[in-house]
C-alpha cells in the first residue's frame, strides 16, 4: 500500500494499525546533534492521546513513545529515527458486528472496493489513531524549527456554529478547557452546544486554525511545491480535514484586488512589512515574512450511536448503530496535529530551500 510516506528531504514513513500491536514512525533527513529526548515527544501526544476528558474517546491509551534508533546521548545521530507507541487498550470485539456492514461516513467502503478486503477494527490504517505517529514526528520537526525561532501554534477556531470571538481572544487560554479554545466564553458555549449533540447521540465537526511566526521570506518552491500547496496535501491527508483556506481564503472573492493586495513599506530601519496579511504570509507559493495562517475544516465524527441506514457487504440494506468508543468531536484532539503536519512541511521545505542559491552552497562547502 503506497501513501504512508511523506516528506522530500525532511521525510517521515508512519505504520501501523489502530488494533495492531502498536504504531509509530521512521523519521528519515534529521540532522546530526539535534537535542532530543523521549519527553519532548510526549508532549505532544499527551495533548492528543485519547480518554482525557468527557468529550473524547474513552479509549485509554498513554500513548507513551519510544525512541529505537538515531539519538545517542540525547542527540540525533543523523540515522533514521524509529519511534513506536504501543497499543494497550485496544477491543476489537467492539468492532465484530459491523465486520460485515460499511459505516456511513468511512473509509470502509473505499477500502473495500480497491482491495477487497479490510481491517474493520476501528478502521485500520484509516483509523485517526494512525495520527499519533504524525505527532511524534511533528515534535522532532517542531524541535528543529524552535530552535530556528519558529513558532507553530494552533487553535480551535470554531465548533458547530460556536465560534471565538477575537475581542476575547488570549492562546494561553487554549490549555485551560477541553476545547482547546483561546477564548474562555466560547469554550463554555462550546460546551453546552456539544452536551446537547451527545444527548441526541450525535457528533459536531469544527474549525482549526493554525499560525506560524517567525518564517523568513522565500521559503517554498514557486511551482508544485510551493508552500500553501505543500501544506494544504499535508492538511488534507488527516482523515477529517474536508476543507483548507489560507489568510483571508475564500472571503478574498467578496472583495476588490485593491482591498485583497498587501502593500509593502519599509521601517525605519529598512526592514520590509507589509500594510495587510490577506495573503496569509504566502505570496507565490513563497513564505513572504509574514505570519503563515491558514484554517482547516474538520467534519462531524462520523461513528456516532444514532441508527443509520447503510449496506452490507452481501448486498442487504441495513441499519446499524456504531458501538464502541468514539470522540463526539475530534477537533481539540487534532489541533496538535495540524501543528505536526505544518512542522513537518515547513521543515522539509526550509531544507530545500537551502541550495535556492549557489552562494548557500559555497558558503556550506566553503566552511567544512
Amino acid at each position: 500500500m503506497p501513501g504512508s510516506v511523506y516528506g522530500n528531504m525532511f521525510k517521515i514513513s508512519t505504520w501501523g494499525e489502530s488494533h495492531g500491536k502498536g504504531l509509530g514512525v521512521v523519521i528519515d533527513g534529521c540532522p546530526a546533534g539535534v537535542e532530543l529526548s523521549e519527553n519532548d515527544i510526549q508532549q505532544d501526544l499527551d495533548r492528543r492521546k485519547p480518554g482525557t476528558g468527557k468529550y473524547t474517546t474513552q479509549r485509554s491509551e498513554g500513548d507513551l513513545v519510544e525512541i529505537l534508533s538515531g539519538v545517542f546521548n540525547g542527540r540525533t545521530t543523523g540515522t533514521p529515527i524509529s519511534l513506536i507507541i504501543f497499543n494497550k487498550d485496544q477491543r476489537s470485539k467492539d468492532y465484530s458486528e459491523i465486520s460485515k456492514v460499511f459505516r456511513p461516513g468511512h473509509a470502509d467502503f473505499g477500502f473495500h472496493t480497491k482491495y477487497g478486503f479490510r481491517d474493520y477494527r476501528g478502521g485500520g490504517r484509516s483509523s485517526a489513531r494512525e495520527t499519533a505517529a504524525r505527532v511524534a514526528a511533528g515534535a522532532v520537526a517542531r524541535k528543529i524549527l524552535m530552535s530556528l525561532g519558529i513558532e507553530v501554534k494552533a487553535y480551535t477556531r470554531s465548533i458547530g456554529n460556536i465560534e471565538i470571538d477575537y475581542n476575547n481572544f488570549d492562546i494561553d487560554e487554549r490549555f485551560n478547557n477541553a476545547f482547546v479554545m483561546p477564548d474562555s466564553n466560547a469554550a463554555l458555549k462550546a460546551e453546552k452546544f456539544l452536551d446537547e449533540v451527545m444527548r441526541k447521540k450525535d457528533s459536531a465537526g469544527g474549525i482549526v486554525q493554525c499560525e506560524i511566526s517567525g518564517v523568513k521570506p522565500g521559503i517554498g518552491e514557486p511551482v508544485f511545491d510551493k508552500l500553501d500547496s505543500s501544506l494544504a496535501k499535508a492538511i488534507l491527508s488527516i482523515g477529517a480535514v474536508k476543507g483548507i483556506e489560507f489568510g483571508l481564503g475564500f472571503d478574498a472573492t467578496k472583495v476588490t484586488g485593491l482591498v485583497n493586495n498587501d502593500g509593502f513599506f519599509y521601517d525605519e530601519n529598512k526592514n520590509i512589512h507589509k500594510y495587510s496579511n490577506n495573503s496569509g504570509g504566502i505570496l507565490g507559493g513563497i513564505s513572504d515574512g509574514g505570519n503563515i495562517i491558514f484554517r482547516a475544516a474538520f467534519k462531524p465524527t462520523p461513528s456516532i450511536a444514532s441508527p443509520q441506514k447503510t449496506i452490507s457487504d452481501t448486498g442487504e440494506n441495513v441499519e446499524i448503530e456504531i458501538k464502541g468508543r468514539h470522540d463526539p468531536i475530534v477537533v481539540a484532539r487534532a489541533v496538535v496535529v495540524v501543528e505536526a503536519m505544518a512542522s513537518i512541511t515547513l521543515l522539509d521545505l526550509i531544507f530545500a530551500s537551502m541550495s535556492s542559491k549557489i552562494d548557500y552552497i559555497k558558503n556550506y562547502y566553503e566552511n567544512l
